[in-house]
């Protein structure tokens, strides 16, 4: 934080639209240096870990294009998202995108199946780290470089987008460092210290991240409008202290 050089100014409160919000910049600046990504959205604006990864997939997505899970089922509220469970109006499914999972084997991720799921014409292979409520272990940093990597050799330009939830700062290589293209969590899990009261996050390549922020608030507006209370914002930088310092 002190070699981001981080301001006292940047902890004001700003309300009404937001925009020129240093602070909130600041944040996000720092945010994408320790996940070692181009950008980020750091928002309170995110209810929940679900709403900031449905945002990427939402924003990622359009009628046509196919999501493959490498992991196996996700976990419910994800399913409601996707469509694969319930009937939640404007899902995945609703909105004409293909589905596909990849079954664990002995309940582990299988390379082989991966490889045979995804072709070259997938648009997102969504990889969940933590088990969830499946009867698996949770993905280690190595783990996710090899399901990265078979699928990048199908075809580079398949955006592999990393379900980062209860696995952040749990080991010293974050998904963007193992080859994922983007990464998405909540802030009241590990990344918000047990100190943030609400928020998610998404972090990874620069295009990708844009087209979340526009998901997130609405066509035009992106990432540059939203606001919030100082409160918010001290703990947001105070839970960072405890993990790493950025260049700017």
């Amino acid at each position: 934080l002190h070699l981001c050089d981080r301001r006292q100014r940047q902890m004001c409160i700003r309300d009404r639209y937001g925009y020129d919000d240093a602070g909130r910049e600041k944040l996000e600046t720092i945010w994408a240096d320790v996940f070692q990504a181009e950008a980020a959205l750091v928002r309170p604006q995110f209810v929940s870990g679900t709403h900031a990864l449905a945002t990427v997939l939402l924003a990622l997505l359009s009628a046509g294009d196919t999501l493959v899970s490498a992991v196996g089922t996700p976990y419910d509220t994800m399913q409601s998202v996707i469509g694969i469970s319930g009937n939640a109006p404007h899902n995945l499914k609703q909105r004409g995108i293909h589905y596909k999972e990849v079954p664990l084997t002995d309940g582990h991720y299988d390379l082989n199946a991966i490889k045979n799921t995804v072709t070259a014409d997938t648009k997102v292979v969504l990889i969940q780290r933590s088990r969830g409520y499946m009867d698996r272990e949770s993905l280690f940093p190595e783990d996710i470089a090899a399901i990265i990597r078979a699928v990048k050799e199908i075809n580079s330009n398949i955006i592999c987008f990393v379900d980062n939830c209860y696995g952040e700062f749990t080991s010293k290589e974050e998904p963007i460092e193992l080859g994922a293209d983007i990464t998405a969590g909540s802030l009241i899990k590990n990344a918000g210290g047990g100190l943030a009261p609400t928020g998610g996050y998404i972090v990874g390549r620069a295009d990708l991240v844009e087209l979340c922020g526009q998901e997130l608030t609405a066509p035009g507006l992106g990432a540059e409008m939203g606001s919030y209370a100082a409160g918010y914002r001290s703990v947001s930088y105070t839970h960072l202290r405890a993990h790493e310092t950025c260049a700017d």
